[in-house]
């Protein structure tokens, strides 16, 4: 492994947060009436990572999705705390990494009120440095565009060579490897370790406590 790895970047949804349940649900849920019957969690998944606004696109055919992605949120936040956890040992790594003065950040599709939300909720947004979480709120081009990974660098003042990004998503891989920094997929995924894999993944971890080995902690 090249030099110790200084910054760790982190998705949300479907990485550090187990939010799986809670998207899908909300989908089904804001377009009832809109799709098919037949439509259901397997037509949802291919999709999760990329913005709310043009997965409702994709989904309904239409142009003009605000009442679509408002009704989302409006159940999306009712249903939150019931679905919402922190994958297994995040937490502990996530501490670990913190004190050995490793520099964490989130990059997100979220928007930020959700994103606070679901940190604070599960535990976590005390471990996230001030300033490095960035939404979809905070740019113009979300992932795969590498304008929130830089963001992110920037608030940080990071080294694109000694920083890591985390993702369960092609987009987050596209993402990271189009900024330059080192790309590594969740096997935990639900779009599968081998999606990872082709869309560039440098790395993909079986476990959260991998990553100590990229910071010299093991």
């Amino acid at each position: 492994m090249a030099a110790v790895v200084k910054t760790m970047l982190f998705d949300l949804d479907g990485t550090i947060m187990d939010t799986n349940e809670l998207i899908i649900q909300s989908f089904l849920h804001s377009l009832k009436g809109i799709v098919p019957p037949e439509f259901d969690r397997e037509h949802i998944i291919p999709s999760m990572g990329q913005p709310l606004t043009m997965q409702m696109q994709l989904f309904s055919g239409r142009e003009d999705v605000t009442d679509l992605v408002a009704a989302y949120r409006e159940i999306n936040l009712q249903m939150h705390d019931d679905y919402v956890s922190a994958f297994p040992q995040v937490a502990e790594v996530f501490a670990r990494l913190h004190e050995a003065g490793i520099q964490i950040g989130i990059v997100t599709t979220k928007m930020r009120l959700t994103t606070e939300r679901g940190l604070r909720y599960v535990g976590l947004y005390d471990y996230v440095e001030p300033g490095a979480i960035v939404t979809i709120e905070d740019v113009e081009h979300p992932k795969p565009h590498p304008e929130p990974v830089l963001k992110a660098l920037e608030a940080l003042g990071a080294d694109p060579a000694t920083t890591l990004m985390v993702g369960d998503s092609v987009v987050d891989i596209e993402a990271a490897e189009a900024a330059g920094v080192i790309s590594v997929g969740v096997a935990w995924s639900l779009k599968g370790e081998a999606k990872l894999r082709e869309s560039g993944a440098r790395h993909v971890i079986h476990n959260m406590r991998e990553l100590y080995a990229f910071a010299g902690l093991e």
